[in-house]
């Protein structure tokens, strides 16, 4: 049995058929990729749902393997497909269902969340689909040479910034018929900020840049720059917005949520490591450089932490830079999604009691290698982020911007002050191995 691409074009696929895939250079020398559909079919060619991706050739990966069974790829474990593909921006159309009653869930890259819990019956189908930005660390611009992001360690062998895009399956049954894979040139949302925006890798943290995506409908697509540990400054001296900028085009989007690392003391100084006046030159600075591209910037307050008072009302642990970009906002005339305020309202709606459970407080060994208690009112487990990206498309509809119709349909709008309910949360958790042999908390 075998996993094997179909061109739409005959001429191209009696091209690509023995060979499966081409490899990462020669796409990338292409001035157009030609779209490509892999499909689960007998195995009358060489490769076999055991044969591994490689850096030349697509197929299943990170140790994963479905069974095919009626032209099917199933499994009641979470499978993995790979894809060599430049960097750019993909039409993702996935046919799901299989023999037996399935819910699959679809996540791309660094555990984007893109399909959620999408149900089948026994021997029926349903068609999905969805747009997926592929990124590489590579910094080319038409007036200078070639730079790079300075990457973190953690970074380095990260999905998101690999040459290939990775898909996910992962659920009750999860099975795929289909994946067809088209390039596309459409608006992009990118995002920058901090570890409470970033794809976190690996489970259980999570953020609410990965969770966005899934509210969206195909025709945008959401490039998430955000790292672990940045402030606005680092973000511009690690090369993050200048990989943003030399990419971003008209009718593209630029959303900023900077504040947690901003605040901190340097122990040297006893000041701020941005401080407030700094912080405001800068974020006017990428607000003045996004307009100029012909793009729409986007200003967010960060969101509180899980600090109550006796009273059970939250308590502002933010310093003065929520206030800040509300009065950027003001100064600017910058669409301001005041997630802040939201946070508050929403975590105060849930209490001191359920609010701990959207956030990292997990005991020992409740994960592989944790071998100590995480208790961290900063950053957030799936339940959290999903709740927070409910907020930002919130705070998208209340200020009427024209991404509204882009979002999907089928989901209603978000009270922060009526959220989902914890005990009727769940999403597949994702397996990707752990790169240390103790699991740490993410910077911020």
């Amino acid at each position: 049995m075998k996993l094997f691409p179909i061109a739409k074009e005959a001429p191209v696929f009696k091209l690509l058929l023995p060979a499966l895939a081409l490899t990462a250079s020669a796409l990338a020398q292409s001035a157009s990729l030609a779209p490509m559909k892999y499909t689960c079919a007998p195995a009358d060619h060489a490769l076999s749902p055991t044969t591994p991706y490689t850096d030349t050739t697509a197929g299943f990966d990170l140790n994963t393997t479905p069974k095919i069974d009626s032209k099917v790829c199933t499994s009641d474990k979470p499978f993995f497909f790979s894809v060599p593909i430049p960097e750019g921006s993909y039409r993702i159309t996935v046919v799901l269902g299989g023999p037996q009653a399935s819910v699959t869930t679809v996540k791309s890259e660094a555990r984007r969340l893109m399909l959620e819990k999408i149900p089948t019956k026994p021997k029926a189908s349903v068609t999905r689909s969805f747009d997926v930005n592929v990124r590489l660390p590579e910094i080319t611009s038409p007036s200078g040479p070639q730079n790079r992001v300075r990457l973190k360690p953690r970074e380095i062998g990260n999905l998101n910034w690999d040459p290939k895009l990775t898909l996910e399956f992962n659920g009750d049954h999860s099975s795929v018929r289909s994946i067809s894979i088209e390039p596309i040139k459409e608006p992009t949302i990118y995002l920058a900020g901090d570890s409470t925006v970033v794809d976190q890798d690996i489970e259980p943290w999570a953020a609410w840049g990965q969770m966005l995506p899934r509210f969206f409908s195909p025709g945008i697509v959401i490039a998430n720059h955000a790292e672990s540990g940045e402030t606005v400054k680092s973000f511009t001296s690690e090369q993050r917005f200048a990989k943003i900028f030399s990419l971003i085009q008209p009718g593209d989007y630029l959303f900023l949520q900077f504040n947690h690392n901003d605040q901190k003391i340097n122990p040297t100084t006893k000041e701020p490591v941005v401080p407030i006046a700094e912080y405001k030159r800068i974020f006017t600075e990428y607000i003045a450089k996004a307009r100029a591209a012909g793009a729409t910037p986007i200003v967010v307050t960060a969101m509180n932490r899980n600090t109550f008072d006796a009273s059970g009302h939250i308590t502002n642990s933010l310093a003065g830079y929520p206030d800040a970009v509300r009065e950027l906002a003001a100064e600017q005339k910058v669409a301001l999604i005041d997630l802040n305020a939201m946070s508050k309202t929403l975590f105060e709606a849930l209490g001191p009691d359920a609010t701990i459970h959207a956030f990292m407080h997990y005991p020992a060994n409740s994960y592989p290698n944790q071998t100590e208690a995480i208790n961290d009112d900063t950053h957030f487990n799936g339940y959290g982020a999903y709740e927070l990206a409910r907020c930002i498309v919130h705070g998208i509809r209340a200020a009427n911007l024209p991404l509204t119709k882009f979002l999907a349909p089928e989901v209603p709008d978000f009270d922060p002050a009526h959220p989902d309910a914890q005990s009727t949360f769940h999403l597949p958790e994702t397996p990707i191995q752990i790169k240390t042999n103790v699991m740490t908390v993410p910077q911020t």
